[in-house]
């Protein structure tokens, strides 16, 4: 999955909600359900995800809605294999970066 956010520090729950396509109630709830998610708040008790934040949840997306792993089955899989899963799904999402990067330049030719 190809997610276009800009390069910020900080990410509004609408932002991501928008950058993932999901109701922004999915991300609370994910928020909620899986303890790697701990987006910062302001005063007014606004969410801000950081970086981190967002490649936790393009991980949870990708088990959840892409290989389809009940939540229960999500949460055991970063508890035992975080980094070795993780490592694993940040060198596919840029190689599938780099594939739609590529994609834009031939058709540009």
């Amino acid at each position: 999955m190809h997610i276009e956010l800009p390069e910020k520090r900080y990410y509004s729950i609408g932002e991501v909600a928008k950058a993932f396509d999901v109701n922004t109630s999915l991300i609370r709830f994910w928020e909620k359900e899986f303890d790697v998610l701990k987006p910062k708040k302001n005063a007014k008790g606004n969410r801000k995800f950081t970086p981190e934040d967002i490649k936790n949840l393009k991980f949870i997306y990708h088990l959840v809605k892409e290989r389809g792993f009940t939540l229960e089955g999500a949460k055991t899989h970063l508890k035992e294999e975080k980094k070795k899963s993780l490592s694993n799904f940040e060198i596919i999402s840029k190689l599938e970066d780099i594939k739609t990067q590529l994609n834009k330049i031939k058709e540009q030719l």
